[in-house]
């Protein structure tokens, strides 16, 4: 799971019975299986996402996302830096079960330095699909308003920021000692910032990203009306397709990442009287919900226009095959796709 309760673990010190307890829950097999478990899932829905696809039969409509690349590409980051995260929870997990040594213990440097090392590894690159995800709903809102923006940005944002985030709150959290429990060295200071640098971008998703799909949903309804000059059962039903569809992602959001958040809630309101088995019950959940979201991601981003697809493999011939550029994931059209066809909804999922 990507929590910084981990890293306050890496260089555990305290002799308090329940965070020792919870400390061995953490290192116990049963929790890494289901870690090890969950990140391969993982590893499969980041990989599916990442495969090029091939659409069977062309699409009856006229109507074509004029998003193809921006959306895809920003989806295609999004996949790499699951695929990452989920490979570091997965190895992380397998080598916690295998070799002993390496756990987190009391006078070993080498497991506290492989715990720091694989501990940032995970929080960066989940750190990274946040921001992805919040640029994606961004660019679903620049795209309706026809507004253009460079890629190299989204890539500023999503890859420096967790990078000067993560780095910040490890370096705090680490230095000068690894003893962050250590009352000589204030371990509120040290141990709040790198909660606050994992905790507020996951807050920050899930208050902004529902505002722009909201904003954007409405701007859609107005817009079918304003230049279809009416409301029929057709256009109820892309509007209702991406209401839907932003709902899905909203949901598969909060689904992956609220148990992060209330275990946050619980730890600092309840400090010095910890509910162990409610903390222990949240981090299986996390450690089944966080490495998922690379296959709950694979299946909301994905285009729900109903024309059959299959995977474009290396092996297959390419005979006989126009290669589809359209997106995964359905993005609005622009307006003047509205003018053009009325008979395919936005986002790529067809009107009956």
């Amino acid at each position: 799971m990507a929590d910084p309760t981990i890293q306050t673990f890496c260089c555990h010190r305290s002799n308090r019975t329940d965070e020792v307890g919870l400390l061995y829950e953490f290192n116990s097999p049963t929790y890494n299986t289901v870690c090890a478990v969950s990140s391969a899932i993982g590893v499969c829905g980041a990989i599916y996402q990442l495969l090029p696809r091939q659409e069977l039969q062309k699409a009856s409509s006229r109507w074509v996302p004029f998003t193809i690349t921006r959306g895809r590409r920003i989806i295609m980051w999004l996949a790499v830096a699951d695929l990452l995260a989920s490979l570091g929870v997965f190895v992380r997990s397998l080598l916690w079960i295998s070799n002993q040594t390496l756990i987190p213990s009391v006078g070993s440097d080498s497991s506290l330095i492989f715990c720091f090392l694989t501990s940032a590894w995970i929080e960066y690159f989940y750190m990274c699909t946040w921001l992805w995800t919040l640029c994606y709903a961004i660019d679903v809102r620049q795209v309706y308003k026809e507004r253009s923006c460079n890629l190299w940005l989204y890539h500023l944002f999503a890859w420096s920021v967790p990078a000067a985030l993560t780095s910040t709150g490890l370096s705090i959290l680490y230095v000068p000692k690894e003893n962050c429990h250590s009352l000589e060295s204030n371990a509120y200071l040290r141990i709040l910032p790198n909660y606050c640098a994992t905790y507020l971008p996951i807050a920050a998703v899930m208050i902004v990203n529902p505002i722009l799909y909201a904003a954007t949903s409405k701007d859609v309804t107005m817009q079918a009306a304003r230049v279809l000059g009416q409301i029929t059962s057709r256009e109820r039903s892309y509007v209702g397709a991406v209401r839907f569809k932003f709902f899905a992602i909203n949901a598969a959001f909060y689904v992956c990442w609220l148990p992060n958040l209330i275990n946050g809630l619980l730890l600092w309101t309840l400090w010095f009287n910890l509910p162990v088995h409610v903390l222990t019950g949240l981090w299986y959940i996390m450690a089944v919900t966080n490495p998922m979201q690379a296959l709950l991601n694979s299946l909301v981003y994905r285009r729900w226009n109903g024309q059959p697809q299959r995977l474009r493999l290396p092996c297959r011939s390419q005979e006989a095959e126009e290669v589809s550029l359209n997106e995964e994931t359905p993005l609005l059209l622009s307006p003047e796709s509205f003018r053009s066809s009325k008979n395919t909804s936005i986002n790529g999922c067809t009107a009956t």
